[in-house]
């Protein structure tokens, strides 16, 4: 007598997709419905002051941006002060999580003080260094004076090149331990074996680092600086207590120029097509600066 096949109400296939569902159905709620809502509104005047005014525009807000000289300019902003905060925090991580794969005396303590940065919010960031770059009572200018490099202080604040060097400073400071912390565990994922026989070949350090350290932590540099550049580009809360885009808009961004121009209108319009243009801006830059690097591939020894 043949057994009755059991009935199943799921097909045994789909159970896995249905366990993922959930998951999916948060990430295309919060993620991708955001980004959709946003390049949809980008081709609508909205306004939210005026909302009898609604309708659809197509490439209006898009004319209107690239025909605004501060969005240019913001532009060159945001590229200048993306690329160097990158630069430097990428070079001095590297150059703190070499020291700190080292065995010293005081490494435990050493660690927590360069980690600490990253725990530190923005705004309180801008807040505290906004205070020690003050020109008549903060202690940076006090500290020169004493050293004997200046003499007289100096208003940080006061020129375009100066309130730029100041932000980068600052980022810089909070964002070494980012790339500290990705490196050192990049450094000890490499195995001793490599520089015991370099060593008997007699290879220096410069050639060790050159020929083994960097090419094994390849794909660790380009991801971490990769996510940096899209961290940075973003960055607000600092700009904004620090500087607010002056003087002249010689340290407004992308990102801050969208919040204040936002803020002042209430256009969701024009504020997504901003917004939109980033995003395409940050896309294209993601996918070659990928694939040039050879992200995935191991590095040659």
């Amino acid at each position: 007598m043949q057994q009755k096949k059991e009935k199943r109400f799921i097909n045994i296939r789909t159970i896995p997709y249905l366990m993922v569902l959930p998951s999916i159905s948060v990430i295309v709620i919060f993620m991708f419905y955001p980004i959709f809502k946003t390049f949809y509104n980008s081709f609508h005047h909205y306004i939210l002051t005026r909302p009898k005014d609604y309708g659809f525009v197509g490439l209006d807000n898009y004319v209107k941006l690239f025909s605004d000289p501060l969005f240019y300019k913001s532009l060159n902003n945001t590229v200048i002060w993306t690329f160097f905060n990158v630069f430097f925090q990428c070079i001095l991580g590297l150059l703190v999580a070499l020291l700190m794969n080292t065995e010293f005396k005081g490494r435990k303590f050493y660690r927590m003080i360069v980690f600490s940065p990253w725990a530190f919010g923005g705004m309180l960031v801008a807040l505290i260094f906004s205070y020690m770059f003050t020109g008549q009572t903060g202690v940076i200018n006090d500290l020169l004076m004493k050293s004997g490099l200046i003499h007289e202080r100096i208003s940080w604040f006061s020129t375009g090149s100066l309130a730029r060097g100041t932000l980068i400073f600052t980022t810089t400071w909070r964002g070494i331990p980012f790339f500290a912390v990705s490196f050192l565990a990049a450094l000890q994922s490499i195995p001793g074996d490599y520089y015991e026989a370099a060593d008997v070949d007699g290879a220096n350090n410069i050639y060790q680092f050159w020929r083994i350290t960097l090419p094994l932590i390849k794909n660790t540099l380009i991801l971490t600086t990769l996510l940096r550049t899209i961290w940075t580009f973003n960055i607000v809360d600092i700009i904004a207590g620090m500087t607010d885009g002056g003087p002249n808009n010689s340290t407004m961004t992308l990102p801050h120029y969208l919040m204040t121009k936002f803020n002042e209108g209430l256009d969701i319009g024009y504020s997504s097509t901003m917004a939109a243009v980033m995003a395409l801006i940050l896309a294209v830059f993601a996918g070659v600066y990928v694939a040039a690097g050879g992200f995935g591939k191991e590095g040659d020894l």
